[in-house]
């Protein structure tokens, strides 16, 4: 089964352990970005994945080319072109203290991705699915243009379109993401949100949530995906709920309102995680998500199986979501003590 993404794979470079930016002498050197976790993610549950982007040709551009080739990801569409590839520097908190990330990806490959420089017909050809973040239109106008086009395509194609709002206030305004966002949202079929990305990027707000206060008003995040989905008629509407202890303890969960069997807002099972590495957790929720779609029985199965598949990603260094199918079913399913297997 195909399924496509499109945007930005960065190169990412984090101190050891919780190690401050101030005082590490070495970073621990991966690649990661939004939509490239989803398609590594997809790849792993035994899909077709293709990962579109731009990619320079030098070394460290082939690096990041054969980390996704690494996870079974296909690099038939990556444009190879342009000079840099974007960094991101990852210093990870502790109890108390924030992480914190600092971005260096200006004037990076995928910048320069044009509409012309890919075949939309060859690229959505028998796929099923095709996904994108928030943080590419955020990128600058040229890979913003190629974006709507291949919404688009999409759509011409009879593909099934999401998109994760994905608000990064380092890359623009709210004022800029919402006039984006906001017209954007004729192309999406399946909407995936948290509290503030709602807001932010679309001016949509939970109401009586307090999420660094790890407080949570489930009806307010049942009115917000009703409104989401009567205001832009999207197919289904799925939000993370995140409650923040501290930096090494959240809860988790999630909400789906669909047309199928969560005609009205039902919640997940509810997970507390002990966090390694929260970098790419609403990635592989996506992922997660469109793996269950496809693939389940039912809605309320594929929103567990993508709760679950987050939680686990949670517990994993890097960017990338390395479980198997057989993995977070059995977290789905119940299996989540964390014992030994032998």
């Amino acid at each position: 089964m195909k399924v496509v993404t499109l945007g930005e794979i960065m190169l990412r470079l984090s101190t050891p352990g919780y190690s401050r930016f101030v005082q590490s002498q070495q970073f621990d050197v991966t690649y990661g970005g939004g939509e490239a976790n989803v398609a590594v993610a997809l790849a792993n549950y035994g899909f077709e994945s293709y990962f579109v982007t731009k990619l320079p040709k030098h070394e460290i551009g082939q690096s990041a080319v054969n980390h996704l080739r690494r996870f079974g990801v296909s690099d038939r569409f990556i444009v190879r072109g342009g000079d840099r590839v974007g960094i991101y520097f990852l210093e990870t908190g502790a109890s108390q203290r924030s992480s914190k990330v600092i971005y260096d990806r200006a004037d990076a490959a995928v910048t320069t991705l044009a509409p012309n420089e890919l075949d939309f017909d060859a690229i959505f050809e028998g796929a099923r699915w095709f996904h994108w973040t928030g943080i590419t239109p955020a990128l600058g106008e040229t890979v913003r243009g190629t974006l709507v086009e291949a919404c688009k395509a999409a759509r011409a194609a009879g593909v099934t379109v999401s998109c994760d709002l994905n608000y990064r206030k380092k890359l623009w305004t709210v004022d800029e993401a919402r006039a984006t966002m906001r017209s954007l949202m004729e192309y999406v079929d399946v909407c995936i949100a948290n509290e503030e990305d709602a807001d932010k990027s679309l001016g949509m707000h939970a109401g009586g949530t307090d999420v660094e206060g790890a407080e949570l008003d489930e009806e307010g995040y049942f009115r917000l995906a009703e409104k989401l989905k009567a205001e832009y008629g999207f197919d289904a509407v799925a939000i993370t709920l995140r409650e923040s202890f501290n930096a090494n303890r959240n809860g988790w969960s999630a909400v789906l309102h669909d047309g199928r069997d969560c005609r009205v807002p039902q919640r997940s099972r509810r997970y507390d995680i002990q966090i390694v590495d929260r970098v790419g957790g609403g990635d592989s929720f996506a992922s997660g998500l469109i793996a269950g779609l496809l693939q389940k029985q039912s809605s309320k199965d594929a929103l567990e199986f993508a709760v679950a598949a987050s939680c686990l990603k949670q517990t994993i260094p890097g960017d990338f979501n390395l479980v198997s199918t057989e993995e977070v079913d059995k977290l789905a399913g119940g299996s989540g003590s964390g014992r030994v297997e032998r």
